[in-house]
């Protein structure tokens, strides 16, 4: 008890010692880099708060940005430095605009003199309508981990300098207009775990070669074209190329044990579905309106892909596997689908009777979204003894049958007619390709 009284007096007599000696000496106290300050300055008048009739003048950013206060560290709106007992304190975090709902956020352009603020490693700009190019001398720091620029209307290639800096984590530019491509050297980011470039207008293939520790891909909504890398990265656990002009077969995801989130919908890969895709640990698999073709062949027991806690039974809420649109054939499968509390496999080309399980997991609520429609189905087994819940969709229109009473809860793109004509049927089930 007494040592650590006497250990507190001591700290704070040192501290006292400490700021005493710097005002003898005559050194200001909390005073922020003039390279800083001018950087600063010159970000300022580039940017300006977009102004609304519904926003107060307090809540617009640049309102604390005062050049006249004598600590910018501490009053200055989304500025972090280093410590106060560092002199000059130097800008570590700038976070422009507030990110409220209620501003507009910021309009204007980047200036190049965000480079001179050397200690920088986070740069965030929220909402707004900022415009011009992403600044190439955004690559002279060295320090940064963060680079956040998303929901404005940045334009030109992303700099080939971002690629090229080494402690980079976090790099989120979507949301902008953006062109051209990913260059190779993306690879060599070994710190890099977060990539956001979903909409713009990037195009081009993606670098067979990414970086070894990603964690989470975000390409959705560009123009990127060609196959998926060779080589993914194993850690990966966020991947969507979603509403792009890519192609070929599924091939480099078997081995992605680590795949929480999947979106490769919207684009023209083909080929079957990989049997490693359905574990119970993929809770989103989005692989909607594709050319993909063959039957859906789900893990066995003894399957290598399959984890010792077993398929997709054990989905839970929020789960959702989305196949519609393609070209799948052949029965549906049992055993892969139990837990989806949200599938689609309408618009495909399945037949036979719905197995009974789909049935099951409806009425006990385990799947409250199921849509069978545009296929070759033949018996919807309806339980007479049991009645669906009023919070399931199930939608059963244009199969080779008539849907059972008062199952019609189909989204209006499904048609008005309940059944296919009886030639489709004959047709596809005698190996016809009608639908």
């Amino acid at each position: 008890m007494h040592k650590t009284k006497y250990s507190l007096l001591s700290l704070m007599l040192v501290l006292f010692l400490f700021c005493s000696l710097l005002k003898i000496q005559g050194l200001p106290q909390n005073v922020i880099s003039p390279i800083d300050l001018s950087a600063l300055q010159q970000i300022k008048n580039s940017l300006t708060d977009i102004p609304s009739s519904h926003t107060s003048p307090s809540k617009r950013f640049f309102t604390s940005w005062d050049f006249s206060s004598l600590d910018p560290c501490s009053t200055f709106a989304g500025i972090t430095c280093t410590s106060p007992f560092l002199n000059p304190r130097r800008v570590t975090s700038l976070i422009l605009g507030t990110g409220l709902s209620d501003t507009l956020g910021l309009a204007g352009s980047l200036s190049p003199s965000i480079s001179n603020l050397t200690e920088l490693n986070q740069l965030v700009l929220n909402a707004g309508i900022v415009t011009g190019p992403i600044p190439t001398q955004l690559g002279n720091l060295r320090n940064l981990r963060v680079i956040s620029l998303t929901n404005n209307r940045l334009t030109g290639s992303i700099p080939v300098s971002i690629f090229a800096l080494p402690n980079l984590h976090t790099l989120d530019l979507s949301n902008n207009d953006l062109w051209g491509s990913i260059p190779p050297s993306l690879s060599h980011l070994d710190q890099l775990k977060v990539i956001v470039l979903g909409s713009n207008r990037l195009s081009g293939e993606i670098p067979n070669q990414l970086p070894v520790h990603l964690l989470h891909l975000d390409l959705k909504n560009n123009l990127f074209t060609g196959m998926l890398p060779r080589k993914m990265p194993l850690s990966i656990r966020y991947l969507s190329v979603s509403g792009n002009r890519m192609w070929g077969p599924l091939n480099g995801l078997e081995s992605l044990s680590e795949l929480v989130y999947l979106d490769l919908s919207m684009n023209r890969f083909s080929g079957t579905i990989p049997v490693s895709l359905f574990r119970s640990s993929l809770s989103s698999m989005l692989l909607q309106r594709n050319n993909l073709s063959g039957g859906v062949t789900t893990p066995t027991a003894s399957s290598s892909s399959l984890s010792s806690s077993s398929p997709l039974s054990l989905y839970g809420e929020g789960s959702i596997v989305d196949l519609s649109h393609n070209m799948l054939t052949g029965e549906l499968p049992t055993g892969a689908f139990s837990g989806v509390e949200t599938l689609f496999l309408n618009n495909n080309r399945f037949t036979g009777k719905v197995p009974e399980e789909y049935v099951q997991n409806l009425h006990t609520g385990g799947t409250t979204t199921l849509y069978l429609q545009h296929n070759y189905l033949t018996d919807f087994p309806m339980l007479s003894h049991m009645k669906l819940p009023d919070s399931v969709s199930l939608c059963l229109s244009y199969n080779c049958m008539v849907p059972p009473v008062g199952l019609t809860a189909c989204p209006a793109n499904a048609g008005e007619q309940l059944s296919r004509p009886a030639y489709q049927c004959s047709n596809f089930t005698n190996g016809g390709s009608t639908g």
